[in-house]
């Protein structure tokens, strides 16, 4: 008897793990994945899916070919192995800006794609878009993939929405004000440089950002056609467009078209993340009254429209921010806008760096440290307070003192 039992729990797993492997391998056998109800999906990039399927598939421009960007240290670093390699989830470290790779811009015109996406309640109700192929394939661009939540959704919903042609620019998250800024607007003016933004499908859930962006730039977000929440789409002729963020020649677009040459920077500006969920600088009463010796005013981004936010930092010469979404906000900055800021480098985000020079922002980056519980995204910031005191000379200087 000892053995028997045993033997009886084996026999569940010597049935279902060949059963759970049957998806996969009749996928890979050449089976479209909507026969097993998506539960495998192969995926391949678009450049690779053109090569595969050639002009049946569809086609692709390149418009920027993979380059390297060559930008300076920030200004508080005297030698480049000072900054951190630690590359976490963005594929990229502090050290790799000075000399970072910018992979290719391309627009592709692909062939029966079917869209699909769901939000992620454990993810703060992130959006997650993905891309079918008509042979049942998963396009993968940057913050674009197919993930297993996906086959779960196409196995449930309606059947699809039938569009001849459109244009899908929305990534993982679209709805981020830095996402935004820094990845969806850089696309949408190379598409309206080119005269093709007609058929470009906006979200139907947009933020004040999202709108106010598109007014200033003449365009009327209620004119665009929108996709459904609740329905797939099919596309007989679907344009992408794919970047790298932080690549200048895409982030300068947005600086240009935003700018207003009759306005003269003058203004520094301390964002404060005071009244923010996570983040936070835990000691800001400490560190700000240095701020305020110094000229600048505090101001809460979250109190000002969008077009407010653009016609400040227009007028911003200094601007600097414990680190998080309002630094983005120096894409309307002019060139040489000087940018401080505070970070936890032990949680090395190079980001805000990196987009710093692809504006050409001379750029400081002041250690804090992180306190609290929880990722280490979430937690508050700690910084010392004679940092700060000692930074600030060489970031203000030669500046003319600040119009109050």
């Amino acid at each position: 008897m000892s053995l028997i039992a045993p033997l009886v729990q084996l026999i569940p797993n010597a049935i279902s793990r060949p059963l759970a492997a049957l998806p996969r391998v009749a996928v890979e056998r050449g089976l479209h994945p909507a026969r097993v109800g998506y539960r495998h999906v192969k995926r391949e990039t678009v450049t690779e899916h053109v090569a595969r399927g050639g002009a049946s598939a569809g086609s692709i421009v390149t418009v920027h070919p993979e380059g390297v960007s060559h930008n300076p240290l920030p200004q508080n670093v005297a030698d480049r192995s000072d900054l951190p390699d630690d590359r976490g989830w963005w594929g990229y470290s502090f050290w790799d800006v000075p000399e970072r790779t910018s992979g290719e811009t391309f627009i592709a015109t692909l062939r029966d794609v079917l869209i699909t996406w769901y939000r992620d309640p454990d993810r703060g109700d992130d959006f997650y878009p993905a891309l079918l192929s008509g042979d049942g394939r998963g396009l993968n661009l940057r913050e674009i993939r197919f993930r297993p939540k996906h086959g779960a959704v196409l196995r449930r919903s309606d059947p699809p929405v039938h569009l001849e042609r459109a244009t899908w620019f929305a990534e993982r998250v679209y709805d981020n004000h830095s996402h935004w800024l820094t990845a969806h607007l850089p696309k949408l003016l190379l598409l309206k440089e080119r005269g093709a933004l007609g058929d470009v499908l906006l979200p139907p859930e947009r933020t004040d950002a999202i709108d106010g962006a598109l007014r200033m730039l003449g365009l009327e977000p209620e004119a665009f056609p929108t996709f459904r929440m609740d329905r797939p789409i099919l596309v007989g002729e679907l344009t992408v467009v794919g970047t790298d963020r932080f690549r200048p020649e895409l982030i300068r677009k947005v600086q240009e078209a935003y700018a207003d040459p009759a306005v003269e920077a003058h203004r520094r500006v301390y964002i404060s993340r005071a009244r923010a969920s996570r983040r936070r600088l835990a000691n800001e009463d400490a560190v700000w009254p240095i701020f305020s010796r110094r000229g600048f005013e505090r101001v809460f981004m979250e109190d000002l429209p969008f077009e407010a936010q653009v016609r400040l930092m227009r007028e911003t010469a200094v601007l600097a921010a414990p680190h998080g979404a309002g630094l983005t906000n120096m894409i309307f900055c002019a060139e040489g806008t000087r940018i401080v800021e505070i970070a936890d480098l032990g949680f090395p985000n190079p980001n805000f760096y990196a987009l710093a020079s692809a504006l050409g922002h001379p750029y400081w980056i002041v250690q804090a440290e992180s306190v609290g519980e929880g990722r280490p995204l979430d937690k508050d910031l700690r910084v010392d307070p004679g940092a700060i005191q000692a930074i600030l000379p060489h970031v203000l200087e030669a500046l003319r003192p600040p119009c109050l």
